[in-house]
C-alpha cells in the first residue's frame, strides 16, 4: 500500500543516525504491517535495515537475534543449530503459528512482530517459551534489557517510550538445551491462531508452560518439578478474565478451554 502521507525516508548507518525519532516517525524494517493499512500518523519512515546488524549471532551462551532478523531466517535455526540444542524445533513451528506466506516469512521481522504486540504474535510465542530477553536501545545512547515475557503487556501495547527502538532478543543456552512441545490451534487450518501453548523441560527437571495468543499478553508458568494435572489447571485457571483474547477468532470460553487440554498433551508429553 502507498502510504502518501510519507514525505521522507532516513536510512541511517549507525545507532547516533537513528535518532531523534519524532511522533510522526514510524520505524521501518520489514515493513509488512505497516504497508498493509493507511497510517495517516506517519509522515517520515526511519528505515534501520542498514544499521548492519548480523541477524543471528550464536555463542555458548545462546542466540541472539537481531531485530531485523527475518522469520525466514529464524526458521533455519531449526535445522542448523546444534544438536545439544534440543529445543531448535520450536524455531520453525513458532513461524509456522504465523499466519503469512513465504514472502511474508522473507520479509517480516522478530522485532516488528514483537513491537506490534498483537496476542497471536509467534515471536512472542517463541521468546517468552524459552526465556529470550529484549535489548532496547534509547535515544541518549543507553538502554535496557528485560524479558519477553514483561515486554508485551497488552493486546497491541508494550513498555517500549517514546523513541526506543527494540535492538536484539537474546535466547539462554539453558532454555534451548531443554526439551519442548508446541501446540497450536486456530478455528481453521490457515487461521489465526487461537492458542498456541508451549512446555518446556529442563535439564534440572524443571517445568514450564508459556501460553500466547488465547491470552493479550503472555502467561509463563513455572514448575520445580514435574507437574500434575491438577497442578496445571489451577494455575490455568488464574489467568484472569480480561486477559482472555476476544476477537473473530475464538471466544475467551472456548480459548480457555482449548488452552487446559493443550496444556495437558504437553504436560504429559514432556512427563
Amino acid at each position: 500500500m502507498d502510504l502518501n502521507t510519507v514525505e521522507a525516508v532516513h536510512i541511517p548507518t549507525h545507532r547516533d543516525e537513528v535518532w531523534p525519532l519524532g511522533p510522526a516517525d514510524a520505524i521501518l524494517a520489514g515493513g509488512t504491517w505497516l504497508f498493509s493499512e493507511p497510517q495517516p500518523a506517519v509522515a517520515r519512515l526511519v528505515d534501520i535495515t542498514n544499521l548492519g546488524w548480523p541477524p543471528i549471532t550464536t555463542t555458548a551462551d545462546g542466540i541472539e537475534l537481531a531485530a531485523t532478523c527475518t522469520l525466514d531466517e529464524v526458521a533455519t535455526l531449526s535445522r542448523s543449530l546444534p544438536r545439544v540444542w534440543s529445543a531448535a524445533p520450536l524455531f520453525r513451528q513458532c513461524c509456522t503459528a504465523l499466519l503469512a506466506s513465504f514472502k511474508i516469512w522473507r520479509t517480516a521481522t522478530v522485532g516488528g512482530n514483537i513491537c506490534l504486540s498483537f496476542p497471536a504474535g509467534a515471536m512472542i510465542s517463541l521468546c517468552t517459551a524459552l526465556d529470550a530477553t529484549a535489548t532496547v536501545w534509547r535515544g541518549d545512547g543507553s538502554g535496557y534489557t528485560m524479558p519477553v515475557a514483561e515486554f508485551v503487556t497488552g493486546e497491541a501495547t508494550n513498555v517500549l517510550e517514546p523513541g526506543e527502538v527494540l535492538r536484539s532478543l537474546h535466547f539462554p543456552a539453558a532454555a534451548l538445551r531443554a526439551r519442548t512441545a508446541f501446540r497450536k490451534i486456530a478455528p481453521s487450518p490457515l487461521g489465526r491462531s487461537g492458542a498456541v501453548v508451549i512446555g518446556r523441560r529442563d535439564e534440572d527437571g524443571r517445568f514450564v508452560l508459556s501460553v500466547t495468543a488465547a491470552t493479550v499478553r503472555p502467561h509463563v508458568f513455572r514448575f520445580p518439578t514435574t507437574a500434575s494435572p491438577s497442578a496445571v489447571r489451577a494455575a490455568l485457571s488464574a489467568i484472569p478474565e480480561q486477559d482472555l483474547t476476544r476477537d473473530a477468532h475464538g471466544d475467551p470460553d472456548w480459548r480457555r478451554a482449548v488452552t487446559l487440554t493443550l496444556a495437558e498433551q504437553i504436560r504429559a508429553e514432556l512427563a
